[in-house]
C-alpha cells in the first residue's frame, strides 16, 4: 500500500511505502513533456530529497517517472536562450547533483527513455532498475553540445572508456539489456513490476542498519574517487568505526543468538 504525503507538488509526486512505511518514492511528474528537466522539477526534486534525507523513518528512496519516459532529458526550450557567460557566471547546472548528495540510498527505477539529463540523473542514483522496455542515451552532441552533469564522467567509470565514447559521440541508445550486460544496470524487470520491484530492494535494504547503511554508501562510493590502496585504507577505516555502534554489537548479539537483528541507527 502507498500513502500519499500532504505536500502539494508541480512536477514531482511524493509518496511513502513499504510495511514499515520506510520507503520514499518520488515520481518525476511532467508527462507531457516526457519529465523532461526542467529547473522547477529539479529544485522540487532537491527540496524533496532534503525532506527525506533529514526523516528518520525513511530508510531508502525511489525515483521513479511513467512508463513512457524516466526523464527524456533536460528542458531543451528552457536552455535554448543560454549563452556561455550566463552558464559561467549563473553556475548552471550546479544544483542538479542533490540526489548524488544524498546520504540515504537511492534506487532509480526506469521505465521508457532516461535520455541526456534522464540517463544522468538515473546513474547519480546507487542502483538502477529497468524495465524492459528502458532506453538509455546521451544524446547531447545532436544539439551541439555534451553532457554536463555526468553523462562523460559517470556513465566512464561504469561501462568504461570505450562504450562511454560511442554513446557520448553518436547519442546512440542502448536497451534495458545491454545497459544490463555493460553494468549501467543491475536489473531488468517487466515494467509492470518495475516499482514494486523497486520498492521491494529498499524495503530489503531497510532491514539493516541505517547507519550502517550510509557508512557502507560512502565507501563504495570512495571507489570511485580514489586509489585502491587509499580506498581500501578508506573502507577499513570504517570497518573499524562500525566496532563502536551499538548496532554492530547488536547485529553480532543476534547473529549469535540465531534472532532477528533490532537496530536502532546507534
Amino acid at each position: 500500500m502507498i500513502i500519499n504525503t500532504n505536500k502539494s507538488w508541480e512536477f514531482i509526486k511524493t509518496e511513502v511505502t513499504g510495511e514499515k512505511k520506510n520507503v520514499a518514492v518520488i515520481t518525476l511528474n511532467r508527462p507531457k513533456a516526457l519529465n523532461a528537466l526542467c529547473n522547477g522539477l529539479m529544485k522540487e526534486l532537491s527540496t524533496a530529497l532534503k525532506a527525506y534525507g533529514k526523516d528518520a523513518n525513511i530508510s531508502a528512496i525511489v525515483l521513479t517517472g511513467s512508463e513512457k519516459a524516466f526523464a527524456a532529458g533536460a528542458d531543451i526550450k528552457e536552455m535554448a536562450p543560454n549563452t556561455y557567460s550566463q552558464c559561467i557566471q549563473g553556475n548552471f547546472l550546479n544544483d542538479w547533483t542533490e540526489v548524488a548528495r544524498t546520504q540515504k540510498p537511492i534506487i532509480a527505477a526506469v521505465n521508457g527513455y532516461a535520455l541526456g539529463g534522464g540517463c544522468e540523473l538515473a546513474m547519480m542514483c546507487d542502483i538502477i532498475y529497468a524495465g524492459d522496455k528502458a532506453k538509455f542515451g546521451q544524446p547531447e552532441i545532436a544539439l551541439g553540445t555534451i553532457p554536463g552533469v555526468g553523462g562523460t564522467q559517470r556513465l566512464t567509470r561504469v561501462v568504461g572508456r570505450s562504450k562511454a565514447m560511442e554513446m557520448c559521440l553518436t547519442g546512440n541508445m542502448i536497451n534495458a539489456q545491454e545497459a544490463e550486460k555493460v553494468g549501467l544496470v543491475s536489473k531488468v524487470i517487466p515494467p509492470d513490476q518495475l516499482l514494486v520491484e523497486a520498492v521491494k530492494l529498499g524495503e530489503k535494504i531497510g532491514t539493516h542498519s541505517n547507519l550502517i547503511v550510509q557508512l557502507c554508501k560512502e565507501a563504495v562510493n570512495t571507489a570511485f574517487e580514489t586509489t585502491l590502496e587509499e580506498g581500501l585504507k578508506y573502507e577499513r577505516r570504517f570497518n573499524h568505526a562500525t566496532f563502536s555502534t551499538i548496532d554492530c554489537k547488536e547485529g553480532v548479539k543476534a547473529f549469535i543468538e540465531k534472532r532477528p537483528a533490532k537496530f536502532i541507527n546507534e
